[in-house]
């Protein structure tokens, strides 16, 4: 009997400490002259999430179109950094990608494969809900809510592009190849997680709950029943 191999599930804490907290840290503190310089420090700094995000493509052998995106967001501020383009290019790059992310979602509406199909896809049991919104007589019920949902989905990403680019104005100091403009660098990785990432999981949380209470009322299926496992 073969066995079915389940997708390890990524450890939240791992990944805020490897993407927030040790290229905060790495730039805020070691990227001064007396320690790794300033050049040095970024690419040491950058190493973590860049590595992060190989080994996590290696291990689950598929692209994720947002992980993507996240991986050449960091690639670009490292190319920012080390080339030491003017700082008003990475205002442009802070808020370029999660704009280019809500385009993306609203996009893909327009294709075969929308992306808020495949966003809910790593946490529903989507073929579960087609088939119970179909037994219940309301096929294209379920459907009509996930467009909802893709244009809340990229609503979302358009707040986080401003927020974005009102952190990176106010915080982002210096030019980049500087130590002044590492350190504010690593101020701004270690600030967006509080200022960007939690309201942003919050409005998914929200966006989420929506499209559950509609599966929970139209199909009769519960929570448990639907969250992959």
């Amino acid at each position: 009997m073969s066995e079915v191999k389940k997708e390890k599930k990524e450890n939240g804490l791992v990944n805020i400490l490897i993407n927030v907290i040790i290229p905060s840290v790495i730039l805020t503190k070691f990227s001064g002259e007396e320690h790794l310089g300033q050049q040095l420090g970024l690419v040491v700094a950058l190493a973590f999430p860049i590595a992060y995000g190989g080994y996590d493509f290696i291990q689950k052998k598929k692209v994720n179109f947002f992980s993507a995106l996240g991986l050449i967001s960091v690639l670009m501020t490292g190319g920012i950094g080390l080339l030491n383009l003017n700082r008003q290019w990475m205002i442009a790059k802070e808020t370029g990608i999660p704009l280019i992310m809500g385009l993306a979602v609203i996009g893909s509406q327009f294709t075969k494969v929308p992306l808020v199909r495949t966003f809910m896809g790593q946490i529903l049991d989507l073929e579960k809900i087609d088939s119970a919104f179909k037994e219940k007589g309301h096929e294209d019920e379920f459907e009509k809510n996930l467009i909802k949902a893709s244009y809340y989905l990229a609503g979302t990403f358009f707040v986080s592009a401003i927020l974005n680019y009102v952190l990176a104005v106010r915080v982002l100091v210096g030019e980049p190849g500087t130590s002044e403009f590492n350190e504010s660098l690593g101020t701004m990785t270690a600030l967006s997680f509080p200022v960007i990432a939690v309201p942003t999981t919050i409005m998914v949380g929200i966006i989420l709950f929506k499209l559950l209470n509609s599966i929970k009322s139209v199909a009769g299926l519960e929570f448990e029943e639907v969250i992959k496992q």
